[in-house]
């Protein structure tokens, strides 16, 4: 049996951070915005008649065996750490081959970890006989990544890969709940750049900060995070209504007070790029994820995408990514 799972990876455009349980629940009304990109996690899985298991990361070069009866010991796994805790916890009966592969560049900020959370536990849960229902899939990889990256997993990235499409994730204190924003692709395929700028960054490093700093309770804190809650829901408003010209504004707004939050998520190499980019079409950034490296996204004017892209590319300051919108999330596959 061949089992074949592929998912998004996601672009935030506002409400990043907030997103980590309980960050949210102090901040009624938080909301994140997302959409899924073409840059898929993939996982592929093809049974065995032994009991041999091999875990294979093709990006990363990491290839290693184990035994059924050795399963157990995946628990403390620090090779492919976040796919063996993953197959520890299916416990598979039969053996099989796994590989996994992302097109989202390393610590890229577009969720590719969560995403990869995604993929393999569709793609192990068929193994497994479908033990858990879809519903399940967003908490397992929360919880389970929770124990990789060993601080507190935001949300948003899973539902990005779980749902595609563009996303309004809603937090509350009964529940966390996605509702779909309908967007033309094509007019946001137009009109987003996404670039890469050679710098990975750790997300959990980073959300840690700043999730120590709001717990500690100072005020000046709380009142940013209230900033990132009110452009979250403002970002559906406007996305929503197709309205590009607001979309920018709160862009713009948002990005000096994600500085304010957390200095670094910006470096010198990247801010240059966002003085390139907004000299050259681009109506205004988003960092991805983050930040402190990894990609940043640009929303330009209509038809201005390709001199935006032509301006961050020159003298290989950065990567441009090539996407497209993401209509689909998890695809499972068997054969």
């Amino acid at each position: 049996m061949i089992i074949e799972s592929t998912a998004p990876t996601r672009v935030d455009l506002a409400g990043g951070t907030i997103d980590i349980w309980p960050l949210y629940l102090f901040h009624p009304g938080a909301t994140t915005v997302n959409f899924g990109i073409s840059l898929n996690a993939t996982c592929r899985i093809e049974t065995r008649d032994d009991d041999q298991i091999i875990l294979e990361s093709r990006d990363r070069g990491v290839t290693f065996e184990t035994r059924l009866a050795d399963v157990a010991e995946l628990a403390r796994e620090e090779r492919l750490e976040l796919i063996s805790k993953l197959v520890h916890f299916f416990r598979p009966e039969t053996g099989f081959h796994l590989v996994v592969e992302s097109a989202a560049p390393a610590g890229a900020g577009l969720g590719g970890s969560s995403t990869l959370a995604i993929a393999c536990i569709g793609a192990l849960n068929r193994l497994v006989g479908d033990r858990y229902p879809p519903s399940k899939f967003i908490v397992i990889a929360a919880n389970v990544e929770t124990t990789v990256i060993r601080v507190p997993a935001g949300f948003q990235d899973y539902y990005g890969a779980f749902y595609g499409g563009a996303n309004a994730i809603l937090f509350n204190a009964d529940g966390i709940r996605r509702e779909p924003i309908y967007v033309d692709p094509e007019e946001m395929e137009r009109r987003v750049v996404i670039c890469y700028t050679g710098e990975p960054r750790l997300s959990g490093i980073n959300n840690w900060e700043m999730f120590k700093t709001h717990v500690d309770g100072d005020p000046t804190i709380f009142h940013l995070f209230d900033g990132i809650r009110d452009a979250g829901r403002e970002m559906r408003t406007a996305l929503s209504a197709g309205d590009w010209g607001r979309v920018a504004e709160i862009m713009r707004a948002a990005y000096p007070n994600r500085k304010r939050l957390a200095p670094n998520i910006t470096t010198p190499h990247m801010e240059a790029l966002v003085e390139t980019a907004l000299s050259n079409g681009a109506l205004a950034a988003k960092v991805c994820g983050a930040g402190g490296g990894g990609c940043i996204a640009f929303l330009c004017e209509d038809g201005g995408r390709e001199s935006v892209e032509r301006a961050l590319s020159a003298g290989g300051a950065a990567e441009v990514l090539k996407w497209s919108f993401a209509r689909d999330g998890l695809i499972v596959r068997e054969s």
